[in-house]
């Protein structure tokens, strides 16, 4: 299996299953001389863990990292960064119903046809579970690039929206409540809505807007390497992603081009941001914004139709614990992604600044 690596100079590599003994990474290209902040770790650990809130799996994982390589008296070596994260609460006895049979809108069927074996313990490697090790190397990223801010927040579910820029939120809010949205009352609304989709047996969908301020001038490179390209390949590779926008993204299309374009100000600042920060694949100095757009979870604790390995059209009831909505334990999910591709931006900028 290809494609287990992401990153150019801070580059991740991650291993793993959902029920095996553990999953884990390797960090490479990590500067040396940068004190580790491990409870900033844990704590990006603990914001993406299972069993959190009553509007998420209730799979109890502690999510605590053991770090094996790389590291030196709290400080990073310049050396591979190697990681472990046990799994300490499989119930794979929950997943023996589906050994047989292929669940729509899952990576079950496709699997199969592609390796010709799949580990059907709640997805083997196609389980978000995955991401667990993005977020350890994401966090790390963090302080890499200590002077560049990362807030990521839900600004919808299903049909529940904030219907405020994010510059009229207060990003101090986002972690006061399950849903990890700014706006309190919108996250009340949110929350009942996600409990109530629960008790269906059904699964909601939801949009999570990411900020990324700070950042300097001239991440980023033309044509193929560009920011936001890099950026939208990031987030299309987590699990459950089907859309991402940036700017005002495809706003813009019903926009004429004198309501689009940034002024700009004498001092290079533009008088808006449409464009998210970024110019020709650069960014700008201005603030960069993006959404990105999760589908409902496919497994649904109601019957639906399954095609077996025989290829047997029959009915199934899924079981076991799972999400009602991904989007509340996304969010430090969207963040370490964009700090990875952030942070190796910046390394690769300095290559340049220096020659």
């Amino acid at each position: 299996m290809a494609g287990n690596s992401f990153g150019n100079l801070f580059k991740i590599t991650t291993f793993g299953e959902s029920h095996g003994e553990a999953l884990g990474g390797i960090i490479d290209g990590c500067p040396a001389g940068i004190t580790i902040d491990f409870e900033a770790i844990q704590n990006d650990m603990q914001r993406r863990k299972p069993g959190q809130s009553s509007i998420v799996t209730q799979r109890k994982e502690e999510d605590e990292v053991q770090f094996l390589s790389g590291l030196f008296e709290g400080k990073t070596t310049g050396t591979p960064i190697g990681f472990i994260i046990p799994n300490t609460n499989q119930k794979s006895d929950d997943y023996s119903h589906i050994k047989d049979t292929f669940r729509p809108s899952h990576a079950d069927y496709v699997y199969v046809k592609k390796y010709g074996i799949r580990d059907y313990r709640g997805g083997g490697r196609s389980s978000a579970r995955e991401t667990a090790s993005r977020v350890v190397a994401g966090a790390i990223a963090k302080q890499v690039i200590s002077d560049i801010k990362i807030n990521a927040f839900v600004s919808a579910v299903g049909e529940i929206a904030i219907d405020k820029p994010y510059q009229d939120l207060d990003f101090s809010k986002i972690e006061s409540n399950p849903v990890r949205c700014p706006d309190e009352l919108i996250a009340q609304q949110m929350e009942a809505h996600i409990k109530e989709i629960k008790k269906q047996g059904d699964t909601v969908g939801g949009i999570i807007t990411c900020v990324i301020q700070n950042v300097p001038i001239g991440l980023g490179e033309p044509v193929f390497d560009k920011l936001h390209a890099e950026l939208g390949k990031a987030m299309l590779s987590i699990n459950a992603v089907h859309g991402f926008e940036y700017g005002e993204g495809f706003c813009s299309a019903k926009m004429k081009g004198s309501e689009h374009n940034d002024s700009f100000n004498p001092d290079g600042t533009t008088k808006s941001n449409l464009s998210g920060g970024i110019q020709g694949g650069i960014s700008n100095g201005m603030d960069i914004y993006f959404r990105v757009a999760f589908k409902p979870v496919a497994t649904l604790l109601q019957k639906q139709e399954v095609l077996t390995n025989k290829g047997e059209i029959i009915e199934l009831q899924g079981k076991g614990r799972h999400d009602p909505c991904v989007v509340p334990r996304a969010v430090p999910i969207v963040e370490a992604m964009s700090a990875l591709v952030i942070a190796d931006y910046f390394l690769l900028n300095k290559i340049h600044q220096t020659k």
